[in-house]
């Protein structure tokens, strides 16, 4: 994979460029057409994945109202992540809204290269923190909101 086509993601920012070469050696690319789904939610995790060209939409599909997407990623945004840190089944659906590219890293690959630089792990498991922490208040907006929207439940 090209070092490159990493350096735009914000959880790569951070890394120098030998370390960045290294993140590229365990990547590899997948291209997706349009609807194809990424994952899905209650799968198994051992992946991450940077968007490299293209969107993809993640949802989840709520009863008696059908898929609500939580958001649309562009290039240079990452996703999944949560699998290199915990074994929960996948908390969403992830699907190609257009035609994509990804570069996925798997979570053993990961390790090893964390295992070996620990800088590295450093600057990443950071930035997982910041992201999880951001996604999190997000989150209790968007809830706040909704409460905000419905009124009082009786």
């Amino acid at each position: 994979m090209d070092p490159q086509a990493l350096r735009r993601c914000p959880l790569f920012q951070t890394l120098s460029s030998a370390q960045l070469a290294k993140v590229a050696a365990i990547a590899t690319a997948r291209d997706l057409p349009g609807g194809a789904a990424v994952f899905r939610e209650g799968e198994a995790g051992e992946e991450m994945f940077v968007v490299v060209s293209g969107r993809v939409r993640i949802s989840k599909m709520v009863k008696g109202v059908g898929e609500e997407a939580l958001s649309i990623l562009e290039a240079g945004s990452y996703f999944g992540e949560m699998a290199m840190i915990d074994d929960a089944p996948r908390s969403a659906d992830a699907l190609a809204h257009t035609p994509c590219g990804l570069a996925v890293i798997r979570r053993d690959d990961l390790d090893q290269l964390m295992f070996v630089d620990k800088e590295l792990a450093y600057l990443l498991l950071w930035t997982f923190v910041r992201t999880l922490s951001a996604r999190l208040r997000e989150t209790n907006d968007k809830i706040q909101g909704f409460f905000a929207m419905t009124g009082p439940f009786r």
